[in-house]
């Protein structure tokens, strides 16, 4: 059998949107740093809470809803949460010259976060570290460890814990 000749690599320009997680109470540093990429590549940013207490339904014209899982119980607040991290979204991005966007994904974080970059044809996912894991996360994974193994595109991990300047919490 004859020696194939190896393909030259060839450069491509990441034309994808960056794809950030956001949580309640995260630290500034994930979407400053995710906002930072989005820029530098000239892409937009696609900023993403995945609800753990929700499942997605796929709407008739092709919409994807987050439905909370139990509608009349303690789920009714998830609403409030969206709206309140879209609040801090848009106050935090007001000066940014960059085109965003908030989408709420439903169920487990990286299942959801990896679905949607695969939906977006994302460039990369920027998800955050935790300073000190839960103990959920020590048996099950971090979002960022499960969503390492289970992409093909990369997965940006901002270290929290370190980032006390610029006004990031």
């Amino acid at each position: 059998m004859p020696d194939a000749q190896p393909t030259p690599y060839r450069l491509r320009r990441l034309n994808g949107a960056v794809l950030v997680g956001v949580t309640p109470g995260q630290s500034l540093a994930v979407l400053h740093r995710a906002a930072d990429l989005a820029h530098t590549l000239g892409v937009p940013l696609v900023c993403a809470f995945a609800d753990p207490a929700a499942f997605p339904e796929r709407e008739a014209d092709g919409r994807r809803e987050a439905v909370a899982i139990d509608p009349d119980g303690v789920d009714d607040d998830a609403a409030d949460i969206r709206a309140d991290l879209y609040r801090g979204l848009t106050s935090e991005l007001a000066d940014a010259e960059l085109n965003w966007t908030f989408v709420a994904l439903a169920g487990e974080p990286a299942a959801a976060l990896g679905g949607h970059a695969e939906e977006i044809d994302a460039s990369m996912i920027v998800v955050g570290s935790r300073e000190r894991a839960r103990l959920e996360e020590v048996i099950g994974g971090s979002v960022a460890l499960r969503l390492s193994h289970r992409q093909a595109r990369p997965v940006v991990v901002v270290p929290l814990g370190h980032h006390h300047g610029r006004g990031e919490r």
